[in-house]
């Protein structure tokens, strides 16, 4: 196998069995609310959109430190990566701390605006509230993924996910249930049993970054932590704005989804999120091939080495087809026994059929935007990736607008407005990255 093959599958596949696994907890998840009640599916769903929004935020600004990290790496300059990554330490987690308390004071008004129905608003705030939290130690989150990352040491995720899912799942089947003498507490209970196994995952990677620090050769001492001036920050916040921009962009024409779902009925924001939580477990997959790709092809061209730069880009792309290809084939031959494990409502189960194969379908143009879009990012053009998506948020938005309200479509004309923009920009994002030239 050749070199960049294994250091791709080395970054890739811890990263991907921690998300894999955090994914099998998010499933279960649900699949306990959604087998008490739909509408706890519906709150979920309309909780945790905004709130992944402005999450996401925080994780995607480190992606120009991320960048900048892999490029001086790629150049064997490890005096700058370490100032880079020192100064993502000292202050990436002045953000998230701003989010903590607009999350716990101001999460009605966003609900209002998300058209949440009077039914299920009360869930929704009551679940944000006591995840808010969470929102305390995201920095270090973030910070501490890129330095894994770019240390080409990932592992430790794998036992970070174990620990944080394994003990999720046991809250909640303490807390949302009430067993062993415990109060039944419902979805509020599937809100403390995550954030208590967040921080208890953090307290592992905490422990991990002090025991093997030798591991991580762009990780910085405690001491150049302290000294850490803002400008290198300042400047892997600049790249890194873009990518955060073009997340948020993306999530917030996600929420606008779910405002014309609940227009439709305040079942159906329950089933959109129910059909895309199985697509989501393909698509860490995919995004962690993604991680995997940003890495290799930023240090390529730090290296200023296009060939590389090319196969790294090309090889992540036939690897991402064949997970989309292995998707598509299992949900169209079990459809009603990947949806019955999120509800046993039979209407729902029939009604959604459609939906998942459209859904997996709709992995090979996400496939060719993750990775191609890595690549390009990788290169450093994360201006690239904002414009197309914000064309992309505009465009599904009146699309859905279109097919829901105008061609009565319903839930329908919502999955196709996602498929058409997937599909557009992927074709726009591949010839980008075609064209690029050291």
């Amino acid at each position: 196998m050749e070199p960049y093959k294994r250091k791709l599958l080395r970054i890739f596949i811890p990263i991907m069995l921690s998300n894999l696994i955090s994914q099998l907890q998010m499933m279960i998840d649900r699949i306990f609310l959604g087998r008490l009640d739909i509408i706890y599916m519906s709150a979920v769903g309309n909780a945790t959109s905004p709130v992944w929004t402005t999450m996401s935020f925080v994780y995607s600004l480190s992606m120009g430190a991320s960048i900048l990290i892999s490029q001086a790496v790629g150049a064997n300059d490890l005096k700058k990566a370490k100032e880079y990554s020192a100064a993502m330490l000292k202050y990436h987690n002045i953000v998230p701390v701003f989010l903590f308390f607009f999350w716990m004071f101001f999460s009605p008004f966003v609900f209002k605006l998300m058209g949440v129905s009077e039914n299920v608003m009360p869930h929704c705030v009551n679940y944000t509230r006591i995840y808010a939290p969470v929102f305390l130690i995201v920095g270090f989150g973030a910070a501490y993924g890129v330095i894994f990352q770019t240390s080409n040491y990932t592992k430790p995720l794998v036992i970070y996910g174990l620990i944080r899912s394994l003990l999720n799942i046991f809250l909640d089947y303490v807390l949302i249930f009430g067993n062993f003498g415990f109060p039944r507490m419902e979805i509020n209970g599937a809100a403390l049993g995550t954030t208590i196994a967040e921080y208890v995952g953090s307290v592992y990677l905490l422990a991990v970054v002090i025991i093997q620090r030798n591991k991580f050769f762009t990780g910085p001492g405690l001491k150049e932590i302290f000294r850490a001036k803002i400008l290198p920050y300042f400047s892997s916040v600049k790249l890194g704005v873009n990518s955060a921009l073009e997340d948020l962009l993306w999530n917030l024409g996600n929420l606008s989804i779910i405002k014309i779902l609940n227009k439709i009925d305040e079942r159906a924001a329950g089933v959109y999120s129910m059909v895309f939580t199985v697509e989501v477990v393909f698509v860490v997959i995919i995004g962690a091939l993604g991680s995997g790709t940003l890495t290799v092809s930023g240090e390529a061209t730090g290296a200023k080495d296009l060939n590389m730069f090319r196969k790294v880009v090309n090889t992540s792309l036939k690897w991402s087809f064949c997970v989309a290809a292995a998707a598509l084939i299992f949900v169209s031959i079990f459809p009603r026994f990947t949806l019955s494990l999120f509800t046993i409502d039979k209407s729902v189960i029939e009604s959604s059929v459609l939906y998942i194969i459209l859904v997996a379908a709709n992995l090979f143009g996400k496939s060719t935007n993750i990775i191609a879009g890595s690549g390009i990012r990788g290169y450093g053009n994360t201006k690239w990736m904002l414009i197309t998506q914000a064309f992309g948020t505009v465009d599904v938005v009146l699309i859905a607008l279109l097919c829901v309200f105008v061609f009565k479509l319903g839930m329908l004309g919502v999955f196709i407005a996602v498929l058409f923009d997937e599909a557009f920009r992927a074709v726009v994002n591949f010839v980008k990255y075609k064209k690029i030239q050291f």
